[in-house]
């Protein structure tokens, strides 16, 4: 979900490099190029019927989705995150797709206990919206039925793929870092293919 931009984009590179089947939904899906593996499914992560059809027989779920950074984010109260995720739980309980991969970011949920003061001041300064609902994402993700692990990204780089980061499973080893998002998304197809960090909630950094 999210494939077509960003960490998602990304994603979907890493998972076809490996040979894997992918089905690559987003609104602006039917603008990615064909390729042998890849199913494209055009659809609105707020629609449910849309949604289904895209959940429908597959082995697990990325959710990469985000947001435009723009002014009115400091603000505008953000629902995205929460209702996209509230009927994505939804279908993929009726199509019993149980394994769920969910990028928030760090600061959101427990993770923003592990930030500074000043990090945290600066942080909701400028992101409080959007990760209050990231917050709201989380919460209902770990109460899911779903075998869920939610991905914490620090500062996200346009870098090339090292392999080099570091995955922090412990909240006291939790710090603010920078990776790149080639990186997470060869995480996030580890995660799927080797069933790693079940139930368990990460922050990915360098």
């Amino acid at each position: 979900m999210g494939a077509t931009s960003g960490i998602g984009k990304c994603a979907v590179d890493e998972a076809l490099s490996r040979n894997l089947q992918v089905r690559a939904f987003a609104r602006s899906a039917d603008t990615l190029a064909p390729q042998p593996n890849l199913e494209i499914a055009a659809g609105d992560a707020l629609e449910a019927d849309d949604v289904a059809s895209a959940v429908t027989g597959v082995r697990a779920v990325i959710y990469t989705l985000g947001i435009k950074e723009r002014l009115s984010m400091l603000w505008q109260e953000e629902t995205l995150f929460s209702e996209s995720t509230r009927i994505l739980l939804d279908q993929m309980d009726i199509a019993g797709v149980s394994r769920l991969i969910a990028v928030t970011g760090f600061g959101a949920g427990r993770s923003s206990d592990a930030m500074s003061t000043l990090e945290r001041i600066g942080h909701k300064a400028i992101f409080g919206k959007p990760y209050a609902d990231k917050g709201r994402q989380e919460a209902m993700i770990m109460d899911s039925k779903t075998d869920w692990t939610i991905v914490r990204p620090t500062i996200l780089t346009s870098n090339k793929r090292t392999g080099q980061f570091r995955v922090l499973r412990a909240p006291s080893e939790w710090r603010m870092g920078m990776i790149s998002r080639r990186d997470v998304a060869a995480y996030l197809i580890d995660a799927v293919v080797e069933n790693v960090d079940v139930k368990t909630d990460v922050v990915l950094t360098r």
